[in-house]
């Protein structure tokens, strides 16, 4: 590769970043922390051909540089770029064997059931948050209890370990100076969730890890490796996705008053503020990897066998191409028309209802408590978390009343 554009690892401004890479190509040679080359994908069009094209593989056999030893196993990003054996690493009948099991679970009929906690969970966070601070850190407070206490709820994790998981994922999608520190988290991930394993082997419950340890498919059980990968990529995205996306519609909806009183007046429904949030500050920021096992035409470029691919939501939730000459406006009004930041293909995120439900419980709760809602800071202060994948907040400082 060569005029390899580097990313922000410190996530100063994605939404400049993603135009950037956008304007560069449908698919642009990148630089990531430590120096390791990539491709990122940053048009609409290329993105869906892409997540569909058998020639890009989860497998990391494939990843050329890291099988030459050149990419160390303390660069900050091994963990997501080269996780355990799970459905996000897998291809073929491997990942449907591992996909199948998740699934089941996040059916939306099932996720549907899980109304009633889910509002149980949301107005006692709202309970708390009315007779407490004026001034609080929304993020801490709600949008991050608020899916965490779901989905530990389903896997029967108790709330005294929910402020550690958080500390540990943080730093997981973080980028931190020493290399040494990614090895500690996962080292911390793991053992947390190889636990898990052994007391559900030990003592199965009524919650979704007994669910998984016990079911048997066609390709057989999970081992215990594969449970505790699988366990792993649940919480993750269990949580993750939906703190980032409750917080980035507040953002939104505070910096855009036009179109929050389009909601509140009932001419423009809920589904459209968390549709149109997805799109215009997708949760993920971009995603590794697939690698490539051919060479790979994409527009004018081609990439070569054996190299990583990301796919930039930054860039392509805003594509012109896609969202029309508009695409840079946070605009509720919007057609919908269909956005990736799910993803697409064989490995669309499985748990994509239960987010749309629990944001489409939160927002509207949230704004109806506390109607005079806004920013106890200029938007311009809002520090982003430094992190190449998440799309998040430090922190949402907010003024509720």
């Amino acid at each position: 590769m060569t005029a390899l554009m580097a990313l922000d690892p410190l996530a100063r401004d994605n939404a400049a970043e993603g135009a950037l890479l956008r304007a560069a190509g449908p698919a642009v040679a990148v630089e990531l922390p430590g120096g390791v080359a990539a491709w990122a994908v940053t048009q609409h069009a290329a993105a869906r051909d892409l997540l569909t094209d058998t020639r890009l593989v989860k497998d990391a056999a494939h990843w050329a540089a890291y099988q030459r030893g050149e990419v160390p196993k303390t660069w900050p990003l091994i963990g997501l770029a080269v996780p355990g054996p799970s459905m996000v690493t897998t291809d073929g009948a491997e990942h449907r064997r591992l996909r199948a099991l998740v699934a089941q679970a996040f059916t939306p009929r099932r996720v549907e059931l899980m109304r009633p906690r889910v509002e149980e969970i949301t107005h006692g966070l709202l309970d708390a948050l009315a007779a407490g601070e004026r001034v609080v850190d929304l993020k801490s407070v709600f949008a991050f209890p608020l899916p965490m206490t779901v989905i530990c709820s389903l896997l029967g994790v108790p709330e005294s370990d929910h402020g550690h998981l958080r500390d540990l994922y943080e730093k997981f999608f973080g980028i931190r100076p020493n290399p040494e520190g990614i090895q500690a988290t996962i080292a911390g991930l793991n053992a947390f969730v190889n636990d898990l394993v052994a007391q559900r082997r030990s003592v199965p419950g009524d919650d979704l890890a007994s669910v998984l340890l016990a079911a048997d498919t066609e390709g057989g059980a999970l081992s215990d490796a594969e449970a505790a990968a699988t366990l792993r990529v649940i919480i993750a995205a269990g949580h993750e996705t939906t703190v980032n996306l409750i917080g980035n519609a507040v953002r939104a909806l505070l910096a855009h008053p036009d179109q929050l009183e389009l909601v509140r007046s009932g001419q423009v429904g809920w589904d459209a503020v968390v549709e149109e949030s997805l799109r215009w500050t997708p949760p993920t920021s971009n995603f590794l990897f697939r690698f490539t096992t051919e060479d790979v035409a994409v527009g004018g470029t081609v990439i070569p066998a054996g190299e990583p691919v990301l796919i930039s939501y930054n860039a392509i939730g805003r594509d012109p191409a896609q969202h029309g000459v508009t695409a840079e406006l946070f605009d509720v009004t919007r057609d919908p028309i269909r956005h990736l930041s799910f993803g697409h293909g064989p490995h669309v995120c499985p748990g994509s209802p239960l987010a749309r439900l629990e944001a489409g419980v939160a927002l509207p709760a949230l704004f109806e408590r506390f109607p005079e809602l806004q920013l106890a800071v200029p938007d311009e202060q809002l520090r982003p978390s430094p992190s190449l994948v998440v799309n998040s907040l430090r922190e949402l400082p907010v003024r509720l009343y």
